[in-house]
């Protein structure tokens, strides 16, 4: 058994509290276990110069992790600068949410999603895509509320979870210590049809086969699945 008696295919305890920033155009607080998300949305009136003159829309995100999100405290980004795991991370984010929407629909307007690790245990990207794209959603719905959008446009569902390889075993949605000693790693970003958005795979201990891997898709697919359920209750 895992930590809480979790099997091998079952993901940890997740909640979603919704208006945690009341300021923000839209925010929430997602927890998947102990890994805490803070994930806030604005919208301008504007697009990259690159879409000027384009009417289309954009989605973008930037990521970061408290000093004190982990065991010890890492140095402000604000001071060092932005690492190369950083930049990575919230270009995924970002990737990812583009996928729900016709950016077109948008108009020339841009969501800008800013995603917070406030407690990290394994997983602080794929919780970052789960509670952003939720909030993209009801961004989307509020804009069109307002008349601001003509057309409600539709939008894919969607959400991320990790999987791996743990002395043996495949397993859902690993925390730090999982994640830590894993011999194979995985993030899936998935659409609610189980279309694949994003996999990212790699071998840290022992390479891995074909089998491995579409074990592991199996395995997201189900997490996904039970993820997605909130996008009916919220």
């Amino acid at each position: 058994m895992r930590k809480n008696n979790r099997l091998d295919n079952e993901i940890r305890p997740v909640s979603i509290e919704k208006g945690f920033l009341p300021h923000a155009d839209g925010s929430l607080l997602i927890k998947m276990g102990n890994t805490h998300v803070v994930c806030a949305a604005s919208v301008e009136e504007s697009v990259p110069r690159f879409l000027e003159g384009t009417e289309q829309g954009w989605i973008t995100a930037e990521y970061g992790m408290l000093p004190w999100s982990t065991h010890t405290r890492s140095q402000r980004e604000a001071a060092r600068g932005r690492s190369g795991r950083t930049y990575e991370v919230q270009r995924l984010i970002g990737r990812s949410l583009r996928m729900m929407v016709d950016l077109e629909a948008l108009g020339s307007r841009t969501i800008r999603v800013d995603c917070d690790v406030i407690r990290a245990d394994g997983g602080t990207r794929t919780a970052a895509i789960t509670g952003a794209a939720l909030m993209v959603r009801d961004v989307i719905n509020v804009l069109h509320a307002a008349g601001r959008l003509e057309t409600m446009p539709d939008i894919n569902p969607l959400a991320a979870v990790s999987a791996g390889i743990v002395e043996g075993r495949e397993l859902l949605d690993l925390d730090y210590d999982e994640d830590s000693q894993a011999d194979v790693d995985a993030n899936f970003v998935m659409c609610g049809d189980g279309r694949l958005v994003e996999v990212q795979c790699t071998a840290e201990g022992n390479p891995f086969s074909r089998e491995d891997l579409d074990r592991l898709s199996d395995l997201a697919f189900q997490g996904i699945s039970r993820l997605l359920a909130f996008w009916d209750e919220a």
